[in-house]
Order: structure tokens, then C-alpha cells, then sequence
């Protein structure tokens, strides 16, 4: 054999001229690449890029208007999902593609064997499942209904779907961003013994301390062309950030300053369990004007109940909440939002947005009853257009206009819309929940500048986040969450990532005591 043919024959995905147009927006334009036996190349871009259509094509959920691909030498059909899961590519998607309906171990195997199968080969499934869960640390219960699971633990039960097929080809959007820096690390040395057996991956991430630690390659994409092409091992996070936007980015910085008085107040705050879903155990918390806490964890550990919480979508089952001093005689979504607590949802689409509904629409979601959208019960919709473009304006959302249909933006422009409406104009607390998830580093630097912003003008910042690096650079004070629990408050710059890591994993909590 040839060493030509010897070099062909190591690549198991090329990727030949792919071009995608949705309309007048080309989302993809000629572009080429390829991925050898045991590589893992990293896929980067701002958001809008072109990243998430590309691998979309790969996977057969679009067809390209031009362009081939191959998956170990041979054309693979466009438009065919079952064809690439066949072939051996496998798909962690950034939005979910699971059945709330159906449990865990039904949404991992549907499509493997019978969704009636009983005895031996559920018996082997639910093993093999929680093998992958315990090698990967991917902690999620087989028999748990998926519609009650958090975001972090659906985006689990994805990463277990892929593995659970055989995948020798894996793309993975965004898959730490539930982890511990521990997990993190365990899954990335569990990922390195797949590599080292032969599995390619396609990782896709905003992390880029993480891509620099577990890509070999990094092909970088803006506005649906590859602009450039690099070793990790020659270069660095600052490279990298220039190389996605075109240009410097300025990282703001949030200098220390001392707070303001508790615009609200948890005492003693307990929340029942939900199914799966964890509630509060005795939380004690101040949110004070001109002050950020931020609070990490590991996802289902308390955090969506606390901002229910605050957002006024449940009342305490023990303890009280004060606001402005006072606590409100009924707390639900309209007291909170008459106190202008502002929220950032946890899950853009489930929550944050309506997909039937154009961007004007969405950007008016929370606030249409009020002046200037509403006069004596009438929409003002000049009023809320004109909302609309100067949120696309200042936040850089990348569409068609305020017209189009909020479904048909990517994942980071929505987040962009909902950012604007949340912070325009500046609220009196904020409740920011996972706030850069799925955006690019150019517009979290827009984003982080836009909190710090809000902070020194007043707001109480509530900043829930499973990025440890989020958390540690924004934060005036951190609390850690684990099972319902809250810690002490830890000032910025007092611990590490990996203290911190610990307390996640719930070590800091031994003893039985609950933190306050």
C-alpha cells in the first residue's frame, strides 16, 4: 500500500465543499475538512458561525445545497440520520432531541430494540447504562421520566445516548458544561482511552482551556466560511478568541466595591422536591444592591428551585422571603416582577422563549402589559418593534429582522435576545441563570461587561452558573449548592477551582449540618 493511500484511508470523515443556505442567510459556504482515526478536532466560531448546521448536515438532520460528505470512504446519504448512526456517527446535540414523555432508559434505547422489550435485554441495557453513567460521570437514574429532569441532566442522558450506540465517529456540543472541573477532568482522561482505541471526535465548546486540552486540531469558522486552521499545541486561549472574532477582545473585570442594603432576603428557606428535581433545604440568602453572588453547582442540585424561587414561580414551604424589607402577602411571577426582578431562564426555548412568535413579539414577552407596550389594555406594537431592533442592534442578534420567527435563530442569538430584554432597562435585582450558555466568547465578554454594568448601577446580581471560570470572575461573593443545600459565602479570589469542585461534589457538607 501506498503512503498516499495509507494517509487516505486514516481519514474517516472529509467533509468536501458543504455549502447551506436558508433563504438569503448562507449559513455554510464551501466548506472542507477532514478527521482522522483517533483525532479530535475542535469545531470554534461565534455564534451563527456555521457550526451547528455544519454538523447538522453531518448527522442528516439538513441537506447541503452543495457539497459531499464521506464517513470511512464512502458517501454517506444526505438527509439521513439513520444512515450516519449506521455508519458510526454519533450526536450529542446542543438543544435536546429527547422524549419527555418517555424515562432515561427508554429515550438511550429507543430505536436500539423494542420500546416493549422486558427481561434479559432491558435487564443488560440498564446495566450497560449505568456502567456508562458511572464511567463517565454522568449521574442520572434509568427510570426517571426525562420531563422532569433538569437541563444539565437531560444534556447527561444525551451524552449517554451517543456513548450507548458505539459511536465511532462523536460529535459533542458543548458536553462539560453540566460537570465539575473533577468530572471534567475524569470524562476528558475516559474520552482519551476511547481516542486511543480509534474514536474521532468532533468537539464543539466555548470553554477554550478545554479545547486546548482535548482537541489536536482547531478549525475556526465566521460567517459560514473556514477562516482558519490550528495546532493546539501552538497556540493559546488569546489566539484562539482573536481567531473566532477577527480581532482583540477586551475581558472586562469586575473590581471589588462594597454593597448596597438586601433588596431581598431568604430566611430559612425550604421548597419541597419536585419528582427528581431537588428542592431547598433551610437556604439563607442576601441579594444586596451593587453586589453579584454567584452561585455554582453541579445542575439538579437545588439551583432551579432556587430561581423558582426568586422569580416568584413557588413560595417557600418553610421559612420567609422579604423584599424591600417587607415580605409580599402572596409571592408569585407578577409580585416579582412589580419588585423589577428581572430573570434570564434557565432553558431559552422551554422557558425563555414562544418558537411560534416573531422577535418582537418574544422581546415583549414579560413586559407587554406594561408602558410603553400597553395603553389602556391596547398592544403598542410600533413601540415594541422599536424595542426589538435596538435589542438586535446593541446585542448583535444576527436574523432577518423583528419579524422573523424566533425558532429559526441559532441557539447564541437567541440567548442574545433575551439578554436585551431582560437588561434594557437596567432592573432592580437579576436573576442570571446559565446567562452565556451557547454563547461565543465575544459576546460573553458583552455580556459579563453588561452585568458589571448593571452591578455598579445598583442591581443585586444573582449569578447561577455551572462554569466555575464564570463564576470566579464575576462574582463578589460565591455559594456553592449540593442537594438543596447552600454554603457559606466565599469571597472572590479565596478559593480554587478545585475547593470549589469539592464543595459541588458535596464534600463540604459532611456532617449532616446545613449550611447557612
Amino acid at each position: 500500500m501506498t503512503d498516499k493511500n495509507a494517509q487516505a484511508e486514516e481519514f474517516v470523515l472529509r467533509l468536501d465543499g458543504i455549502s447551506k443556505r436558508f433563504g438569503a442567510l448562507t449559513a455554510n459556504s464551501g466548506i472542507s475538512l477532514g478527521l482522522r482515526r483517533g483525532e479530535v478536532i475542535a469545531l470554534l466560531g461565534e455564534n451563527g458561525a456555521g457550526k451547528t448546521t455544519l454538523m447538522n448536515i453531518l448527522f442528516g438532520h439538513y441537506v447541503a445545497d452543495e457539497g459531499t460528505v464521506e464517513v470511512f470512504g464512502e458517501p454517506l446519504p444526505p438527509g439521513n440520520p439513520r444512515a450516519a448512526l449506521a455508519a458510526g456517527v454519533g450526536m450529542v446535540h446542543q438543544h435536546f432531541t429527547l422524549a419527555d414523555n418517555l424515562s432515561v432508559i427508554d429515550n438511550i434505547t429507543l430505536g436500539t430494540e423494542s420500546l416493549w422489550s422486558r427481561g434479559n435485554g432491558r435487564a443488560a441495557a440498564r446495566a450497560r447504562i449505568k456502567a456508562l453513567s458511572r464511567d463517565f460521570g454522568l449521574a442520572v437514574h434509568p427510570d426517571a421520566r426525562v420531563g422532569s429532569l433538569s437541563v444539565g441532566e437531560r444534556q447527561r442522558v444525551e451524552i449517554l445516548k451517543a456513548l450507548y450506540r458505539d459511536a465511532r465517529i462523536l460529535i459533542l456540543d458543548e458536553p462539560t458544561a453540566v460537570l465539575t472541573p473533577q468530572e471534567t477532568d475524569a470524562l476528558f482522561d475516559t474520552l482519551r482511552r476511547a481516542i486511543a482505541a480509534g474514536l474521532s471526535i468532533i468537539f464543539i465548546s466555548h470553554k477554550l482551556h478545554e479545547v486546548i486540552a482535548i482537541a489536536d486540531r482547531c478549525i475556526v469558522l465566521r460567517h459560514g466560511k473556514v477562516v482558519g486552521e490550528v495546532d493546539t499545541h501552538s497556540t493559546d486561549r488569546a489566539k484562539l478568541a482573536s481567531m473566532m472574532v477577527g480581532g482583540e477582545i477586551a475581558l472586562p473585570e469586575a473590581e471589588a466595591r462594597a454593597p448596597g442594603p438586601a433588596l431581598l432576603r431568604l430566611n430559612h428557606v425550604s421548597t419541597r422536591a419536585k419528582g427528581t428535581a431537588t428542592g431547598l433545604r433551610q437556604v439563607t440568602l442576601d441579594l444586596c444592591s451593587g453586589q453579584i453572588i454567584g452561585l455554582a453547582g453541579v445542575s439538579g442540585n437545588g439551583q432551579a428551585a432556587l430561581a423558582d424561587l426568586v422569580s416568584g414561580l413557588v413560595r417557600p414551604d418553610q421559612g420567609s422571603i422579604e423584599i424591600g424589607g417587607r415580605q409580599p402577602i402572596v409571592w408569585s411571577p407578577r409580585e416579582a416582577l412589580r419588585h423589577r426582578i428581572a430573570r434570564i431562564p434557565e432553558d431559552r426555548h422551554k422557558t425563555g422563549t414562544i418558537s411560534d412568535f416573531n422577535l418582537t413579539e418574544n422581546a415583549v414577552l414579560e413586559g407587554y402589559s406594561c408602558p410603553p407596550f400597553s395603553r389602556r389594555g391596547w398592544m403598542n406594537w410600533r413601540a415594541a418593534e422599536s424595542f426589538a431592533k435596538d435589542i438586535i442592534a446593541k446585542y448583535d442578534v444576527r436574523c432577518q429582522g423583528p419579524a422573523q420567527r424566533i425558532r429559526l435563530l441559532s441557539g447564541g442569538n437567541m440567548q442574545k435576545l433575551i439578554l436585551g430584554r431582560v437588561l434594557e432597562p437596567t432592573p432592580k435585582i437579576i436573576l442570571a441563570n446559565q446567562p452565556v450558555r451557547g454563547l461565543d466568547v465575544g459576546a460573553i465578554a458583552y455580556v459579563h461587561s453588561r452585568l458589571i454594568a448593571a452591578r455598579d448601577a445598583g442591581a443585586a446580581v444573582l449569578l447561577i452558573s455551572e462554569d466555575l471560570d464564570e463564576i470566579q470572575s464575576l462574582s463578589d461573593v460565591i455559594h456553592v449548592m449540593s442537594e438543596g443545600r447552600l454554603s457559606p459565602g466565599f469571597a472572590r479570589g479565596s478559593m480554587t477551582a478545585a475547593e470549589l469542585g469539592l464543595w459541588m461534589a458535596g464534600q463540604g457538607f459532611e456532617g449532616g449540618e446545613d449550611a447557612a
